[in-house]
């Protein structure tokens, strides 16, 4: 019997020692695992930024010195940081590659390289004023009172911090004095930041009404029919790379001609006024994963912003408006890639809104394929765009010494084909007579050339189809200068 027990006790008391055993030995690392595992960022060199300090760039980047990073993860952080760096419109090209690297520690040096960027563009602007080139070739048969000419002058990086100056001076069909300036980080942290913009505009032609879906014109050449002063603060936070926050402060005061106001839309400010002012406050969400935002082949974004318009010192204006979008873009293959794209907007205040105020899709970016003659007004809309596109060639031209400037020497030039199919849905409560565009579905779609060059200028040539059976050959232009 004693025997017996001292067996059991024995046995217990060795499975416990053996299982505390596996447990530590379990949780202690294995110093060969680690280094077979991990990679530690021992330093980091910038090397080629002659203006930009070495902050912004490392700012842009998804490692810091000191970090822990799975080899596995590593070669995609290298990449997408690359893409963050070139996202900043900055550089021409960047790269990021190991230095060194110790095999016994698995610490590595990263060299980073980039090519600065031309920053200033003292630009001669000779510009289309109507909403796209058709509009202008077509309907308003290429005429030349219908461009602005004047000088942009544009400095993109004035203390190496990434800060933008832009000074305006326009004339011909908008006489246009602007200034504007932006900061991207002020703080130590780096992810507060500012803008400051003011623009005063004068118009001898307007647009008071639409018709059949259509802007209509009036103009007077002995006087300025409409005039605008806008003053835009803006403070921006980016606690992370891809996450953005917003917040506008902004005072409009606009004024038209009495002929406009009595005659022709009594509806532009509502009530028949001539003068409209009113402060807006606005907040946007950035959220945005795009590998190169102009013109993206993989990742996605969204966005979403409230404005409110009015804030009850003036009485001119009174809306509340809700806005949001998201875009995913999926690669398979070597050459393919598919592009998803949603936006909405939805008025919260159901009133009438000033005519000039009720825009829903045809302008900027927010356009059909097939639609781009039209615009439809409404306090609300929806938008569901798709591309199918295939990069059938790509080349960098270097031009040497004969092009003077060195950021423009050597020019990559990559060509796609899109296959377009829009949706889109225009919701106007207070659509006059003779808008039959207005709260019906929309179709569009067509075939097109994409050309991108130097990274981030975009030129589009479609050959585009609606659902009213029409067809045509449209261009579309992004610079982003």
């Amino acid at each position: 019997m004693i025997s017996r027990g001292y067996d059991e006790k024995t046995a217990k008391g060795c499975f416990f020692l053996l299982t505390c055993f596996v447990l530590l030995t379990s949780a202690i690392p294995c110093p060969l695992s680690a280094q077979q595992d991990f990679a530690i960022i021992d330093s980091i060199t910038v090397k080629g930024n002659r203006t930009t300090k070495k902050a912004i760039i490392l700012r842009e980047m998804l490692f810091a010195v000191g970090d822990t990073v799975l080899l596995e993860e590593l070669p995609e952080r290298l990449k997408r940081s690359e893409m963050l760096i070139m996202n900043t419109g900055l550089f021409n090209c960047a790269s990021i590659h190991y230095k060194n690297w110790k095999a016994s520690t698995n610490r590595i040096h990263l060299l980073t390289e980039v090519d600065e960027a031309w920053y200033i563009y003292p630009v001669p602007v000779f510009e289309l004023a109507d909403r796209n080139f058709n509009v202008w070739w077509v309907e308003q048969g290429r005429s030349l009172n219908r461009l602005n000419f004047g000088l942009d002058f544009s400095h993109l990086n004035i203390s190496g911090h990434g800060d933008r100056l832009k000074m305006s001076a326009h004339y011909g069909y908008t006489r246009k004095y602007a200034l504007g300036y932006r900061v991207p980080f002020f703080n130590r942290s780096q992810t507060l930041g500012f803008s400051v913009d003011l623009a005063f505009l004068q118009n001898r032609e307007i647009n008071y009404t639409t018709f059949n879906n259509k802007q209509k014109f009036f103009r007077d050449n002995d006087t300025f029919l409409y005039q605008r002063f806008r003053a835009d603060l803006e403070l921006n936070f980016r606690p992370r790379i891809k996450s953005f926050h917003d917040f506008v402060a902004a005072y409009r005061q606009n004024r038209i001609s009495n002929v406009v106001s009595s005659e022709l839309n009594p509806d532009f400010f509502l009530d028949g006024r001539n003068l409209q002012r009113y402060f807006l406050l606005a907040y946007r969400y950035t959220y945005d994963k795009r590998d190169v935002r102009p013109y993206p082949w993989k990742g996605s974004y969204f966005y979403g912003a409230v404005e409110k318009d009015g804030l009850g010192v003036f009485n001119d204006r009174n809306a509340l408006t809700l806005y949001a979008g998201y875009g995913r873009f999926m690669p398979f293959g070597q050459r393919w890639s598919l592009s998803l794209q949603g936006h909405g907007k939805l008025s919260v205040i159901r009133n009438q809104q000033p005519y000039n105020d009720n825009r829903a899709i045809g302008f900027g970016v927010q356009y059909l394929h097939g639609y781009e003659y039209y615009i439809m007004d409404g306090l609300d809309m929806g938008m569901l765009q798709s591309a199918l596109r295939f990069r059938f060639w790509g080349a960098d031209v270097n031009f040497g010494k004969a092009m003077p400037i060195q950021a423009f020497r050597n020019m990559p030039i990559r060509l796609h084909l899109s296959l377009n199919n829009d949706l889109g849905y225009a919701n106007n409560p207070f659509s006059v007579e003779g808008n039959p565009l207005d709260n019906r579905p929309l179709w569009g779609g067509g075939l097109g050339l994409d050309i991108v060059l130097y990274y981030d200028k975009v030129i589009q040539i479609e050959y585009s189809f609606n659902d009213l059976l029409e067809n045509g050959l449209f261009l579309h232009l992004n610079m982003n200068i």
